[in-house]
């Protein structure tokens, strides 16, 4: 009688067990799949994870620009690079920043243009709008055959007409993949690109023995009255024994927390510092050089390198401001020397 009840209770435990398990799982993959969703997508809008849709008004916008001391435009050196040993280069890896968010990226002979932006105005006109006040780091003719763009949005300093027309048509027998957030294939095709490719947020696309991730960050899109019609990110580049996040336009939010539990660690980020003031109305949207560091610590990453910081004049801070008070509070944040810094334009690195 007792063998029989003890029989009984073994078997209402391991049916407990059983429930509590499954029930556990599916929780475990309810939370999983909320916290990897994809887009809000409503009425025609993109939405970010962790601030409401509200963008700045025209009256706002306006107190800005009357209240805007914007300082004078800077031109940086610019460093002299090898073009001809990027142009050949097919097994180190290598970062070239070209100028604002626009990095040769060199990955086990793959080579990646990230937002480029070669020509002299970020602005639907070349006549008018913001200007370079330095030359970009590489021309066109000197680059590389380019496997993969990625553009992270829409906006005209980080997705640029006449760059993307040049691109494809000096390699218009073998036009790179060019990857993009969605609603945005269209506009490409435009401009005369073939092969593009669309990706929602934590889709990914291969390439040889590279995939290459869309992850989202917190931004928004206009080009021509289209606000947030179209969507924005940024981009994993992962390889066997290599991670590298381009962080293209962001303000500081959870989603790197995020980023970093699925990918558990990067060992370079590439991440904004500048055109952040003034903060009452940038600081959505772009983040400031102290978060900047904070999105460098979310992510995990082993080296940072800044980025979006003296290429163009578009917000109030001194065009200098960004790298001096990244390499201050470097310091006072006891990061090592090394662990997120600023290169010049220009500058060609082995990573």
């Amino acid at each position: 009688m007792l063998h029989i009840f003890l029989v009984m209770l073994r078997r209402k435990f391991i049916k407990n067990l059983l429930i509590s398990t499954i029930g556990i799982i599916v929780m475990s993959k309810k939370l999983f799949a909320k916290e990897f969703s994809k887009p809000l997508f409503k009425d025609g809008i993109f939405y970010n994870n962790y601030i409401d849709h509200k963008m700045a008004s025209f009256k706002e916008f306006w107190k800005w620009r009357k209240e805007s001391t914007k300082p004078e435009p800077i031109s940086f050196p610019l460093v002299k690079n090898d073009p001809r040993f990027l142009q050949q280069n097919r097994t180190q890896k290598t970062l070239t920043w070209i100028g604002h968010a626009s990095f040769l990226l060199q990955i086990d002979g793959i080579n990646i243009l990230t937002d480029p932006h070669l020509t002299k105005r970020a602005s639907p006109v070349i006549f008018a709008g913001p200007s370079r006040t330095t030359p970009p780091g590489l021309s066109i003719e000197d680059l590389p055959a380019i496997d993969i763009i990625v553009i992270s949005h829409n906006h005209y300093d980080h997705l640029d007409y006449q760059t993307i027309l040049q691109i494809t048509r000096k390699q218009k027998n073998n036009q790179p993949l060019i990857l993009v957030p969605l609603k945005l294939k269209r506009l490409l095709q435009s401009f005369g690109a073939k092969n593009v490719k669309e990706l929602e947020w934590w889709d990914n696309s291969n390439f040889k023995n590279l995939t290459i991730h869309s992850v989202p960050v917190q931004h928004w899109s206009n080009r021509s009255f289209n606000t947030n019609k179209t969507l924005w990110c940024g981009w994993v580049f992962e390889t066997k024994n290599f991670k590298c996040i381009f962080v293209g336009d962001t303000g500081y939010s959870k989603d790197f927390l995020t980023i970093q539990k699925k990918f558990g660690f990067m060992d370079l980020a590439l991440i904004p510092i500048g055109a952040y003031a003034p903060r009452w109305f940038m600081k959505d949207h772009h983040c400031n050089v102290e978060e900047a560091i904070q999105i460098h610590k979310d992510l995990k990453s082993k080296q940072s390198i800044a980025m979006h910081w003296g290429t163009f004049q578009l917000t109030d801070e001194p065009m200098d401001e960004p790298p001096k008070l990244l390499k201050k509070l470097v310091i006072e944040k006891n990061l090592s020397s090394d662990e997120f810094i600023v290169m010049a334009h220009g500058e060609s690195k082995t990573i």
